[in-house]
């Protein structure tokens, strides 16, 4: 299963290939009242992650009705299309595999850190310059890679997911930190309702916990009066709005965040890409097939950026569905990409769903950025933590100059505002100073051996 970050974990093992000289399933055409079922249960599976985006977006930057509406309709219709350029491929675009798209939750939580400390309109530029960083880097992958070992993104998703519930309490707490009991109350009931929905319920309605607790959420808020639902007016079809956000700005100190963030992405599409592969019993070839599936990442986020967005990126969160199902066709995730579209153009849904009361999405939002902080974590037990190797000290400091500007902001005050920008995310401080230190203590005979050979993932 994978987050919205496509933060994965095996399954258990892998289906056998196909025999020799038989059809590959992955390629295997599925009759449509097969397909219809099938594609929307991914749908469902992946639906919560872009809606509850949205709303952190929307309630963050305080985004009205109809620009929330609009925002919901762009990003479902964007991964819909990123859905089926995955899944059919367009030249050496898209892997060709049963992929879904969603927002990234550490690239929202950039995004919104960028918007917040210098405009909307540089958060968008932010996401065009790091979907083009992505494009250019890619002939170097085998090299870039490598700089981002579990260590290395273990800091950094641990760093965004800290960052960001800070961010979402001030979703319940409001602008000056000081909520009012009943938005604080109705958090609670939220966070209380995802919990137990992910406890109580099995297969994918369980990886629908997050939507099913918004929902649970927004009832109580209107039956006991904690909030109120005000959906957006307005019906039919309708194409969301282009750069809502007015024209991009773009300043690349400002948006460093991104920018390495967008150059981590590779290890991860690196290990989705292979797990993929393994599920629908293909022989991974990474040096092949992660560019495509990269490439596809990084137009999809150019046309998001022109829409409002933040980075859209591959995730391996369905391939437990093909598990349970035993269809491993990549056009099943098409389907679910042709329903996306749909609803993006249904502007009644996005508009309904607008309404839903601040202090649940905030609610959400706390669930998702502690599950992406765990992660991180996770992603720290598989390193090299022992007390022969230099990843313990490498991972102290870098958790300690991510955390200083978190926990004393006024610290680089008197810096110069370019040495401001980079040491005053703590992101972008932590990631850099996990890479150098990577790089710096990792032993020669270590590095010597690592300056080529195929990319990580390669069996």
């Amino acid at each position: 299963m994978a987050g919205g970050d496509g933060m994965t974990t095996a399954p258990a093992t892998p289906p056998a290939a196909a025999p020799a000289g038989a059809p590959d399933p992955v390629d295997a055409p599925v009759p449509l009242r097969r397909l219809a079922p099938l594609a929307a249960q991914h749908v469902l599976a992946m639906i919560a992650a872009p809606v509850s985006t949205v709303f952190l977006v929307s309630g963050t930057l305080r985004m009205p009705p109809g620009a929330t509406s609009s925002l919901l309709s762009a990003v479902l219709l964007l991964c819909g299309a990123g859905a089926l350029l995955q899944s059919l491929g367009v030249g050496r675009i898209g892997g060709r595999l049963p992929f879904v798209m969603l927002p990234g939750g550490a690239a929202t939580a950039l995004f919104l850190q960028i918007a917040q400390e210098h405009g909307a309109p540089t958060a968008t530029g932010a996401v065009l310059l790091a979907a083009g960083l992505l494009l250019a880097v890619l002939p170097l992958y085998t090299r870039v890679v490598r700089l981002f070992p579990p260590l290395v993104m273990g800091v950094t998703v641990l760093l965004i997911g800290i960052a960001m519930i800070r961010v979402a309490a001030r979703l319940v707490t409001g602008p000056d930190g000081t909520g009012e009991p009943r938005a604080v109350i109705l958090a609670g009931l939220t966070v209380a309702a995802t919990t137990a929905a992910y406890v109580l319920l099995r297969g994918v309605w369980r990886q629908t916990s997050v939507l099913l607790g918004m929902a649970a959420g927004t009832v109580v808020a209107v039956v006991t009066g904690l909030g109120a639902f005000t959906p957006a007016a307005g019906g039919g079809f309708a194409l969301p709005a282009l750069l809502p956000f007015g024209t991009p700005r773009f300043d690349v100190l400002a948006a460093l965040p991104l920018l390495v963030f967008s150059l981590t992405t590779l290890a991860e599409i690196t290990g989705q890409t292979v797990l993929n592969s393994e599920t629908v019993g293909r022989r991974p070839e990474p040096a092949r097939d992660v560019p495509r599936v990269a490439r596809a990442d990084a137009l999809v986020s150019l046309a998001g950026g022109l829409f409002g967005t933040s980075l859209m990126v591959t995730s391996a969160e369905n391939i437990g569905i093909g598990r349970l199902t035993g269809v491993r066709s990549r056009f099943v995730t098409a389907g679910s990409g042709v329903l996306l579209v749909a609803l993006g153009l249904a502007t009644p849904v996005s508009r309904t769903l607008a309404g839903i009361p601040e202090a649940v999405v905030g609610g959400s939002a706390l669930v998702v950025y502690a599950v992406i902080a765990v992660l991180g974590v996770d992603m720290l037990r598989r390193a090299d933590l022992s007390a022969t190797g230099h990843g313990t000290l490498t991972a102290a400091l870098a958790l300690t100059a991510g955390l200083l500007p978190l926990l004393a902001p006024g610290l680089y005050t008197g810096f110069p505002t370019w040495a401001r920008t980079i040491l005053g995310s703590g992101v972008v401080a932590g990631t850099l100073t996990a890479v150098a230190l990577t790089v710096l203590l990792r032993p020669r005979g270590r590095r010597d051996a690592e300056g080529g050979g195929d990319p990580p993932g390669r069996p």
